[in-house]
Parts: C-alpha cells; sequence; structure tokens
C-alpha cells in the first residue's frame, strides 16, 4: 500500500489516495508518514546495481519504481582544468537525465506514486525543466498531464512538453501568476487534478535524495566538505539535505556536507534573508526566479543544520562561469552556472577553503537553452 501523508506542523495525517491533499489544512507542506532506512552497513560500490539508476536505493525511498526511464547515476567528473575551479570541486552532470535536467529525480518518483494511488491526471507548474520532466514519465506513466509554463517560456523546453502529448498552459505575468493559476485548477469543483508539484509534494523530494545518496556512493562513502547547487524552489538543495541525513542515519556516512544555495540576483529570498538586501539583477538564470519558495523555513533549517549559507548571483558572474564551463566541455543551461559561480563567491568570503573537497550539481542541458 502507498505510504500515508503527515504534517509535520501540526501533526495531521491524511489518507493515501488519488484525492489526497496537496498540502495540510494548516498551509505546511506534508510529508510522509514513515521515512524507510536500510538496515546494515553501506554496500561496496560493486556491490550496486547501478543497471537499476537511482532505484538502486530503494530502500531508501518510500515509493516504488513503478514509472521510470533508467534515469540516475548522473557521471561525477572533476572540473576540467581549463575551467580553472580548482582540482578539488567535482562536478555532478545532473543535465544527462533522459529529460535533460535533475528534475527527472522527482518525476520518476512522484509520478510512480501517482501510477500506485491510481492518479488519471497530473497538473504541474514550471518554468520549463520540472514541467517537462513531469510531463515525460507521465507519457511513460500513460497518465494525462497539463504544465502550466509562464508565457514567455523557452521554445526548446515548450516542444519538450508540447512533444510527449502533455498539455502546455501558457500563463500571463510572473513566476507565482503562474504557480496560482495552477493551485487555482487543482482546487477547483470541478477539477479531479492531481498535483504532481516540484515544489510541494514530499514524492518529489524523495526522488531528488537520491543525488546525495549517488554522491556518496561515487566517493565511496566519504562525504564532500560543500555541496553546491541552484536554489529556488530548494528542489534539490533540500533534497541533498534529506539524502545526506537519512545516510549518516543509516550508519552509512559519519557527517553532512556543508550546503551552499546559489540564487539569483534579483531573486534572492534566501541569500537576502541571511545577508541583507541582494542588489542587482539576473534575467539569465530563469530556471530559479523564485521570490517565494514554498519550503522557505525548511531551507533556512537545512542551511543552519549544516553550518550552510546562500548568495546571490548577479548576470556577468553567471555568464562568465557559464562560457568557462562550456569551453571546458559542460555543455549546459544558463541556470546550471549559478553554482559553480557561487563556488568563487562562497571562496572569496572565507565560507570555502581553497582546498575543501566540493561537489557542484550541474542541473539542466545546454541543449534545452
Amino acid at each position: 500500500m502507498p505510504p500515508n501523508l503527515s504534517c509535520p506542523s501540526c501533526g495531521r495525517t491524511e489518507a493515501a489516495g488519488p484525492d489526497e491533499p496537496w498540502r495540510c489544512d494548516c498551509g505546511h507542506p506534508l510529508e510522509f508518514a514513515d521515512r524507510p532506512l536500510p538496515d546494515g552497513p553501506a554496500p561496496d560500490f560493486a556491490d550496486l546495481d547501478t543497471r537499476e539508476g537511482l532505484w538502486a536505493f530503494a530502500d531508501f525511498l518510500p515509493v516504488a519504481p513503478e514509472v521510470t526511464l533508467g534515469e540516475g547515476f548522473t557521471p561525477l567528473r572533476d572540473a576540467a582544468a581549463s575551467t580553472d575551479w580548482g582540482p578539488t570541486v567535482e562536478f555532478k552532470l545532473e543535465y544527462v537525465f533522459p529529460s535533460g535536467s535533475f528534475k527527472d529525480r522527482g518525476a520518476t518518483t512522484t509520478l510512480s506514486r501517482a501510477a500506485e494511488l491510481g492518479v488519471s491526471r497530473v497538473v504541474e507548474d514550471s518554468s520549463g525543466n520540472a514541467g517537462a520532466a513531469v510531463a515525460q514519465y507521465a507519457a511513460r506513466a500513460g497518465i494525462d498531464a497539463e504544465i502550466y509554463v509562464p508565457a514567455d517560456v523557452k521554445a526548446s523546453k515548450l516542444a519538450a512538453i508540447e512533444g510527449v502529448g502533455a498539455t502546455p498552459v501558457r500563463v500571463e505575468g510572473s513566476r507565482q501568476d503562474v504557480t496560482d493559476a495552477c493551485i487555482a485548477a487543482v482546487e477547483s469543483d470541478d477539477d479531479s487534478a492531481w498535483y504532481a508539484s516540484h515544489a510541494w509534494n514530499p514524492a518529489f523530494f524523495a526522488g531528488t535524495a537520491t543525488f546525495a545518496f549517488e554522491v556518496a556512493a561515487q566517493r565511496d562513502w566519504r562525504v564532500p566538505d560543500a555541496v553546491v547547487t541552484p536554489l529556488g524552489h530548494g528542489t534539490l538543495f533540500l533534497g541533498a539535505y534529506r539524502g545526506f541525513r537519512a545516510l549518516n542515519e543509516a550508519g552509512w556516512t559519519d557527517r553532512m556536507p556543508r550546503l551552499l544555495g546559489a540564487q539569483a540576483a534579483g531573486y534572492a529570498p534566501i541569500a537576502t534573508h541571511l545577508h541583507g538586501d541582494s542588489a542587482g539583477d539576473n534575467e539569465v538564470a530563469d530556471g530559479i526566479q523564485i521570490r517565494d519558495p514554498a519550503r522557505t523555513d525548511e531551507i533556512l533549517d537545512a542551511i543552519e543544520a549544516t553550518d550552510g549559507d546562500a548568495v546571490a548571483l548577479g548576470t556577468d558572474a553567471v555568464a562568465d562561469a557559464l562560457d568557462r564551463l562550456r569551453r571546458g566541455g559542460f555543455y549546459v543551461e544558463p541556470t546550471s552556472a549559478v553554482a559553480p559561480a557561487a563556488v568563487e563567491t562562497f571562496r572569496e568570503r572565507g565560507v570555502l577553503d581553497e582546498d575543501d573537497e566540493v561537489v557542484v550539481a550541474l542541473t539542466g542541458s545546454g541543449l534545452k537553452g
């Protein structure tokens, strides 16, 4: 049976089913009532069946692999000498997933839960990557999908959504207007849609937690000093936190890495909360233009628990990092360059030392714009 949901804020429990709510009545995101952990020590890497992709870590996951395209175990590679980030930085190539972004981690677990629950139609709101991933896995599952996107969504991402048979719904206005329109559709009396939200649905975060499992396994269960990810809604940032926490609780690793978030200037509520007003603007990193993350409190808690941090990056720093990445052989989209650009800022501020071992997530393919 699919696991029930519960609210960590008020304690309310919700029965699993196609009509389960997308958030608690108190307004807090719901979570799985039970969080599985494996028994026994961490396996040798050779004993992991990497052919199963991220589902090699099924003992950590509260969802069965109902809908999969073999996603996971993305490469972990040293930063090329030509990129100038130094010998202690490794890039996790999250852009080589089936849909071209790390969002496949959450899409496979979310659509697997939808399939378990007998859901016939899902909706999602996205600037592009999450929508493309949900659309692709919904197609794999034979589930109808509507994806709410900004009216000016990149043509490549719109094509990815339409190409697999999902219905895009273009919304004028801000990114928040897109979310509001999607939620209105979910909550309308005559609508039976299931909200496959990368910001709210706990199944999505169960999937993104596998980023941490893979990083640890690929490093022979040695946790890096720090992990740097882009930070919008915190889908990967919080997934990494949950994953490394689960590894530590299972006894597979002996510590947590510092979690460092990279935000776009002008859309940096976490960096602003930590450091004051974040001046400047960044319209290049369109994938993280989120002014009000759904899980702000959780992001701040994860930063505090890991002695982490967050910074805001302007257009010039991201454009420079993007150029260096591509010349080093890492063909990523602009939003992916925010995290590598942040490494230098964190070093300048003394958050990172030059010899710290750092894993940086490269999150989206340059083929998607």
